[in-house]
């Protein structure tokens, strides 16, 4: 195990230098590369942040469904043949479930402020607020 400051954590740290000390000096397309360079920061802070636990999640649930077990490339791609080939589909007991986690999964990394999936994360929370 690797002393602090985590990758995750200098990363983020970076990416908020350049953010708050750089970005407000630069004009253009300079800025624009800029603010290109700070979401792919901001991107691999989350991956590092996030992937270990939806990764591990995204495999049991792909065990399980599909009875075997695997890498979860292999695993992934075995589901998508299923799907294709029409063995596998929405009605599939755990498919639809399966693949609505692992979009919300993805859409953390990916895309966090993409309005349906904030709107999504929401609505999830007041559903555990109301139920505890």
């Amino acid at each position: 195990m690797q002393d602090e400051p985590r990758p995750d954590e200098l990363i983020k740290a970076v990416a908020d230098f350049l953010r708050d000390q750089i970005a407000p000096q630069i004009s253009g397309h300079a800025a624009f590369k800029l603010r290109v360079g700070i979401n792919a920061l901001d991107l691999v802070t989350r991956q590092l942040a996030l992937s270990a636990d939806s990764d591990a999640e995204e495999l049991a649930s792909l065990k399980t469904l599909l009875g075997k077990d695997g890498t979860l490339v292999d695993l992934n791609s075995d589901l998508a043949e299923r799907i294709a080939s029409g063995v596998v589909d929405l009605s599939t007991p755990g498919v639809k479930d399966h693949l609505w986690r692992t979009t919300l999964a993805k859409l953390a990394v990916d895309q966090p402020n993409y309005a349906s999936y904030r709107r999504e994360m929401q609505g999830s929370e007041s559903k555990e607020a109301a139920s505890s």
